[in-house]
């Protein structure tokens, strides 16, 4: 069953899915269109599970799911990947895309490629203040204050290390 994600529990198990570039209002209307009815019908081993999602930052694909309701199981996690992919199919976005999420000095959210972080981070395209965009929260509460890392603060502190050098 659907709900709005600001009524799923703080400690609702959430998925961030990031797409490799950003989404047009279209993209998100046609993932809202197609993740609502899919997340309404959501089930495990029949049992039907409270689910929500959202689009951040017209990059990042959140879905939620309160475990406290019914557990979402492998086949029906699987279940809501697949959807995911077959959206992004559709519009030509991969929505499991693991570079690094960075929000610049200008606001902008860009992504890069786990090789390429250090040479941004010498190039001062990434500094010890942008903000890293944790994709790796599980929980809504962990998104809720988690979501925004200042780069220092995050795995990313190695690479600032080594430029200072």
């Amino acid at each position: 069953m659907y709900i709005d994600f600001n009524k799923l529990p703080d400690q609702a198990r959430v998925w961030v899915y990031q797409a490799n570039r950003p989404l047009t209002t279209g993209d998100v209307k046609t993932i809202e269109g197609a993740l609502q009815p899919a997340l309404n019908q959501w089930a495990a081993h029949g049992q039907p599970l409270l689910a929500s999602m959202q689009v951040i930052d017209n990059r990042f694909v959140i879905i939620g799911v309160d475990e406290g309701y019914n557990l979402p199981s492998g086949c029906s996690i699987d279940a809501s990947m697949r959807s995911l992919r077959e959206i992004g199919q559709q519009l030509n976005v991969d929505f499991f895309d693991r570079s690094a999420a960075i929000r610049l000095a200008d606001g902008t959210v860009s992504t890069f490629a786990l090789p390429m972080l250090k040479a941004a981070v010498a190039e001062g395209i990434i500094t010890p203040d942008s903000i890293l965009l944790n994709t790796l929260v599980a929980t809504k509460s962990e998104f809720l204050t988690g979501w925004h890392v200042q780069a220092s603060d995050s795995w990313l502190k190695r690479y600032f290390k080594s430029a200072t050098v």
